[in-house]
């Protein structure tokens, strides 16, 4: 048992630590990947609003274990674009154009995204059915972020970089 005011704490100092792990993700995406590391934080921007909105429809109370669901989130969510963007180098490694090598990065890289968060979910749904109280609270978030995290990857991703790329012919078009 924790009295409200050391509750409060552990609350405050999970979001100050879940807060400077997602700037410490965003920064190394951007200095990793640069023009990728661009679409990955805008997809993970989106999959953690997805989150929030989530909580807030299910009327959840943010817990430690909520936040670390969230942090969770954070690393599949990162982690479906690495596994993306390794394989985009390798098809562009093996001559193929940008737009090539995305569609297929994409088109290689759904089946490992998809079975490594299935299995993530499977997790979370037993969490949530044989745990209570927090362990529950953890199950949610995981799962709200699981789905946020696969349908970013998968859509709202491939969407941005679509964009940037087109962006990116048109001014090089321009500038000949």
């Amino acid at each position: 048992t924790v009295g409200p005011t050391l509750g409060s704490d552990s609350i405050r100092s999970g979001l100050r630590a879940g807060i400077i792990g997602a700037v410490l993700v965003l920064i190394f995406m951007l200095v990793y990947y640069r023009f990728l590391g661009i679409a990955a934080d805008m997809a993970l921007s989106v999959a953690l609003l997805l989150v929030f909105a989530g909580v807030i429809t299910f009327r959840s109370t943010l817990t430690l274990p909520g936040i670390a669901g969230i942090v969770l989130t954070i690393g599949m969510a990162v982690d479906g674009n690495i596994l993306i963007y390794e394989r985009m180098k390798e098809e562009l490694r093996s001559g193929k154009t940008q737009l090539a090598a995305l569609d297929a990065g994409f088109r290689k890289a759904l089946t490992t995204i998809l079975d490594s968060n299935l299995t993530t979910l499977i997790a979370a749904a037993i969490l949530f059915y044989f745990g209570s109280g927090p362990i529950r609270g953890f199950a949610v978030t995981l799962s709200i972020g699981i789905i946020s995290s696969v349908f970013c990857n998968v859509l709202v991703t491939r969407v941005i970089l679509q964009f940037l790329l087109d962006v990116s012919r048109k001014k090089a078009l321009g500038s000949n």
